[in-house]
């Protein structure tokens, strides 16, 4: 199998995991879903779970919060669900230095996508409304837009979901 990368987008509750499961199910019989949500609390446990019961048993299971290298996927389908959960580990975990958090990242998805494999990364458009009042989050939508860029521009495929509907842009 030789390297392929596609990029979902879109805002919440747009269709992009669906979209994406579909996809993976429809180029694999065993695909690989590799989760990278830390549980933040009992509501995100649940959304979490939920994620995983609506799962069947032909999906191989991951969970990998940052160093998405260290997974063996090689001539496989993969779906990375989902780079921005992805992206908040890092920029916690480096106390909000966007700089750092982004180097990082880009490192790591490199390394990642060196194996030959169908990478599907699911992200989120989180930048698509006004500014934030907080800094934090500000800070978070710079990374996080361009971390999507970065994906963006050595993917093979962009997808942006709108009300469930998939809008090719690359």
């Amino acid at each position: 199998m030789s390297k392929k990368i596609i990029l979902i987008t879109g805002g919440q509750r747009s269709g992009k995991s669906s979209y994406a499961e579909k996809l993976a199910l429809s180029l694999s019989d065993n695909p690989i879903y590799l989760a990278t949500s830390r549980i933040w609390d009992d509501e995100h446990r649940k959304r979490i779970e939920h994620h995983q019961a609506n799962r069947g048993p032909e999906w191989t299971n991951i969970e990998e919060e940052k160093y998405l290298s260290k997974v063996a996927v090689a001539n496989r389908v993969v779906l990375i669900d989902c780079v921005t959960l992805w992206s908040t580990n890092f920029f916690f975990d480096n106390e909000s230095d966007v700089k750092f958090s982004l180097e990082q990242i880009k490192s790591e998805f490199d390394k990642f996508i060196l194996q030959d494999g169908y990478f599907i990364f699911v992200t989120n458009e989180i930048g698509l409304g006004g500014t934030s009042e907080n800094k934090i989050q500000r800070l978070f939508t710079d990374l996080q837009g361009w971390v999507n860029q970065y994906i963006a521009v050595k993917a093979d495929e962009v997808y942006l979901m709108v009300s469930g509907i998939p809008m090719k842009v690359k």
